[in-house]
């Protein structure tokens, strides 16, 4: 037994050494933590570590936004690689704030379509804004398949909730009022559209019993039954149905939403930093085992082949969910989000 443990503490002891003789070096990731950071742990980080000595030291962040403004007024980059959503894309890219990134090293046989290979960064993930229907709530006979429908209080009596912020509420509005996903920003881009916007949820307001705040409150109110109707992300609803609960997604008129990867400008492992980005991105085998255990897929091509039926035509980017979302626009909420959320402020108040 003695023998055994001396032996045991010796292998463990020379493996860990070698791995530190291996080790080219740590990349910090700036990432969003909890579960989803176990989830990326085991599909990319230890992988990757394992392929190129280069440790991944992930962090559990938010405001990513305020923190990357604040390395460079203070010249001093302590991330290399950042996740960020959509907003945050937007603000740090437009603000110059993200390294540019050389896709020919990074992906060298164009395993990934062009719309996810920016100039600044990657998307590496997608999820989207849907429709949440409680089916045993319907009026007998009916199926909710669109916004006009959420909008249709008499032809669909029940509770309804939507999130607290203009960003997909809008687009969701003027959908509602007749305009076709892929013109919702055409018309947004314009103060018109904007008014009109606003003036179709002037008629949705008074119907609304919450306006929630945290991605776990629509769930929780489908389940409890407190709405039969709200806005939710995908991802959260497939659990709940797989949980027994009596709910569908309605992907007509959904807002797909981008996980952007960025290097941030300023990082000394610009180099290593390429090397994650393209290990996280361009592989469709572990971009399925991911979106397997996370529902929030890649773009890398041939991902869906590699995931049962039943479980990719619950994903966004599925050929037979795509077609019916609008993207959301990073770039016009980078530009647009002051004016609008003072806005909405304004009219959630009155």
């Amino acid at each position: 037994m003695k023998l055994t443990k001396t032996l045991t503490a010796f292998t463990l002891g020379a493996t860990m050494a070698a791995s530190a003789a291996f080790a080219e070096g740590t990349l910090t990731y700036a990432g969003s933590g909890g579960g989803l950071a176990q989830v990326m742990k085991g599909v990319f980080d230890d992988p990757f570590t394992a392929e190129t000595g280069i440790a991944v030291n992930a962090l559990a962040t938010s405001d990513r936004a305020s923190a990357l403004k604040a390395m460079q007024v203070a010249g001093k980059v302590t991330w290399d690689v950042t996740e960020l959503n959509p907003i945050e894309y937007a603000t740090a890219s437009l603000s110059g704030w993200l390294a540019p990134l050389d896709w020919s090293v990074m992906d060298p046989n164009n395993a990934l379509p062009d719309d996810a290979k920016l100039a600044d960064a990657g998307i590496a993930a997608t999820f989207s804004t849907v429709m949440a229907v409680r089916t045993d709530k319907l009026p007998e006979g009916k199926q909710m398949t669109s916004w006009a429908d959420f909008w249709n209080v008499e032809g669909f009596p029940g509770g309804r909730a939507l999130q607290n912020q203009p960003i997909d509420n809008l687009e969701f509005a003027l959908i509602a009022d007749g305009v076709a996903p892929a013109d919702v920003y055409t018309v947004l881009a314009t103060e018109e559209g904007q008014d009109r916007a606003f003036a179709k949820l002037d008629e949705i307001k008074p119907h609304i019993a919450v306006w929630w705040t945290a991605g776990a409150q629509p769930v929780q109110m489908l389940s409890d039954g407190e709405v039969a109707y709200t806005s939710a992300w995908n991802g959260r609803i497939t659990k709940l149905a797989a949980e027994g609960v009596p709910v569908t997604i309605n992907w007509n008129g959904g807002g797909i939403k981008a996980s952007y990867v960025a290097i941030v400008k300023g990082s000394e492992n610009v180099e290593a930093g390429q090397k994650y980005i393209s290990f996280m991105m361009t592989s469709p085998e572990r971009a399925a085992q991911f979106a397997s255990m996370v529902p929030y897929p890649g773009m890398v091509k041939g991902l869906y082949d590699h995931i049962p039926a039943e479980k990719g035509t619950m994903m966004p980017t599925h050929p037979n969910n795509v077609g019916d979302q609008f993207v959301t626009n990073a770039l016009f909420w980078g530009k647009n989000l002051g004016p609008l959320k003072e806005r909405w402020e304004d009219w959630i108040l009155e």
